[in-house]
């Protein structure tokens, strides 16, 4: 049996539960709670005004778990929710302001990219789950830098320097977590369906 390529729609890890709009809602209303609760696992960087938290593998590993359209949906309920006063954001905090935000919009769209990786394999392998959550990463960046920078009129070396750099060490980190959990959850699931075949 040939191995399917990338690019075909693959089931993500979500899609096996049972359900249809119930079981949606309430993985989209979860992924949004799981990242506010990793959110207050929080550690001041000296060099940054940006925490080091775990929402940033939260929010990859829901993109990754629950597919594009429910982990988007799940990280723009925990952008809005928070913002709107549900206080789940780093330090307890809501509202939409301060160094952090613009990293928390970005799990908008790192979500949403995650999960569509996944759903073409993405997740599958400790290798295409790094390179998944590695292209995760580089979307909050994306997002959280300029907004660091406008708040706090840096350029763009600084803005690196003070929003990029003193996390690296700490993604890598959840880079490899990720790519040990979901290729193992994956494995799991291959063995019960072995075994009950």
């Amino acid at each position: 049996m040939s191995a399917r390529p990338i690019t075909t729609r693959r089931p993500v890890l979500a899609d096996l539960l049972p359900g249809a709009l119930s079981r949606d809602v309430a993985l989209v209303v979860g992924g949004a709670a799981f990242t506010g609760i990793a959110a207050q696992l929080a550690f001041p960087v000296p060099a940054s005004p940006v925490p080091v938290t775990g929402q940033t593998l939260a929010a990859l590993l829901v993109g990754a778990s629950l597919g594009w359209q429910r982990g988007g949906a799940a990280m723009l309920l925990y952008l809005l929710a928070g913002a709107a006063g549900v206080p789940w954001f780093t330090d307890a905090g809501a509202g939409l302001t301060g160094a952090s935000a613009g990293y928390v919009v970005g799990f908008v769209l790192a979500g949403t990219l995650v999960g569509a990786l996944a759903a073409r394999g993405g997740d599958r392998t400790p290798l295409r789950m790094a390179g998944t959550m590695a292209l995760g990463n580089l979307a909050i960046y994306l997002v959280g830098v300029p907004w660091l920078m406008a708040l706090g009129s840096f350029d763009l070396t600084t803005g690196i320097t003070k929003g990029v750099a003193p996390f690296l060490v700490g993604d890598l980190a959840k880079i490899a977590i990720a790519a040990g959990l979901l290729p193992t959850a994956w494995a799991v699931v291959r063995k019960i369906r072995d075994e009950r075949e």
